[in-house]
């Protein structure tokens, strides 16, 4: 029996007893995590979800976590006044071992989901509502009911599209954004592709009067 599973944005193909490297998870070595976007179930039958399969999970073990091999990003501007940047980065990474598929009954066995690193930080760091702050920071504040995330979108730059991909990686509130450091904006520029975007628009400065 397999599974297609979705984390990190990514799509793993696993059987019982497979060895992933996936997008860090908010989980210690040795604990047992729950992954419950089951995309497809395949075996005796084939079982596609609506997205997802209702029910199905797929269990397994953290391993450790690591990082990944370096990668360079090397840029220059061909100019007048030319510049140059080279950035080394390295992706942290959790190593897993698959130990279970469950066709049903996933969301009965009170296994801990496994959760990005940045959405255990923003499940802990819930905005709380302030009487007199300025009305668009509190409309800022002010979390979709379903997602249980900030809006995003008050940043400078970042519509639509960008807040999706920022969901995607786990970044769900300004609290997170707040609290980056420069090795967390390089990573975060290199995994989602935002080109010193996040520096250009001052993300963390303005994430920091949002949250307040």
């Amino acid at each position: 029996m397999f599974a297609v599973l979705k984390t990190g944005g990514k799509q793993y193909k696993v059987q019982s007893g497979d060895v992933l490297k996936i997008e860090k998870l908010a989980a210690d070595a040795g604990e047992t995590v729950q992954f419950n976007d089951v995309l497809m179930l395949g075996g005796e039958a084939t079982v596609i979800g609506a997205p997802f399969v209702e029910g199905a999970a797929v269990q397994a073990e953290v391993v450790d976590q690591i990082r990944g091999e370096k990668l360079i990003h090397f840029v220059k501007r061909r100019r007048k006044h030319s510049s140059q940047r080279t950035k080394g980065h390295r992706q942290y990474l959790t190593l897993v071992r698959i130990t279970d598929i469950l066709a049903e009954g996933g969301d009965k066995t009170g296994v801990k989901a496994a959760l990005g690193a940045g959405s255990a930080v923003a499940v802990a760091a819930a905005p709380a509502a302030a009487a007199a702050a300025p009305k668009k920071a509190a409309k800022a504040k002010a979390a979709p009911a379903a997602a249980g995330a900030d809006d995003l979108k008050a940043l400078s730059g970042v519509g639509p599209a960008l807040e999706k991909k920022l969901l995607e990686a786990g970044v769900t509130s300004f609290a997170q954004i707040a609290a980056w450091t420069d090795a967390d904006i390089a990573e975060m520029d290199e995994k989602l592709s935002f080109k010193g975007r996040i520096q250009r628009e001052g993300w963390v400065e303005q994430a920091k009067e949002l949250a307040k």
